[in-house]
């Protein structure tokens, strides 16, 4: 099950949820009515994802009455702010400089953004505190330079790296997936295809 909170501290361009980000929607609920919520399906992993997760309020409560459920807790994060939530996997999605905003709005959310994407300090706490994975999305050859600086300066490990191509249609995903497969077993990253978009295109409530 997910669940998605509302609300972002980043701005990226490519943003495919801008109703949680950009333009926060949803009704208001408690940790409580979201835990009667989650124990209503049958269901032994929750991922908690936004949005950014991490600067919503009541997150670490949030966290702790899952666990205590006995779910597999999965966070998806930006890896810009630390709280000391409850989590079995903490999937940490650094966003890339392909990520800034320069023309949407008149380039407003820009420098911003860009102050805030990358926060290696956060990023090696998380790390030490949590199992966990680096997903990168990525656009073109380019950013893998950007990804081997980002390693090299926290220490992640390789084999912790997930590339996924950016892409809201399959036809763009499918042209960029086959040469950022190639990367990942050349490299020893893993690839995620976006299945979602593959089963029911960019539909969203699916």
């Amino acid at each position: 099950m997910f669940v998605r909170t509302s609300g972002c501290n980043l701005r990226c361009t490519w943003c495919d949820t801008p109703y949680t980000s950009w333009n926060p929607e949803g009704a208001e609920m408690t940790v409580d009515d979201i835990v009667r919520r989650v124990r209503s399906y049958s269901c032994t992993h929750v991922v908690v994802t936004g949005g950014e997760p991490m600067i919503a309020p009541g997150m670490v409560d949030l966290t702790r009455a899952l666990d205590e459920l006995g779910l597999h807790v999965t966070v998806e994060t930006a890896g810009t702010v630390y709280q000391p939530i409850a989590c079995h996997l903490m999937s940490i999605s650094p966003k890339l400089a392909n990520s800034t905003p320069k023309e949407r709005e008149g380039g407003r959310w820009a420098a911003q953004h860009d102050r805030l994407r990358y926060q290696p300090e956060v990023l090696r706490r998380l790390m030490a505190e949590y199992d966990h994975q680096f997903k990168f999305v990525v656009t073109h050859p380019a950013d893998l330079g950007e990804i081997e600086t980002l390693l090299t300066q926290t220490g992640a490990a390789r084999n912790r790296v997930v590339l996924m191509a950016e892409g809201t249609s399959t036809d763009t995903i499918r042209l960029r997936a086959a040469w950022i497969a190639d990367v990942c077993k050349r490299e020893g990253f893993r690839y995620s295809p976006r299945l979602h978009i593959d089963l029911w295109g960019n539909e969203r409530g699916r």
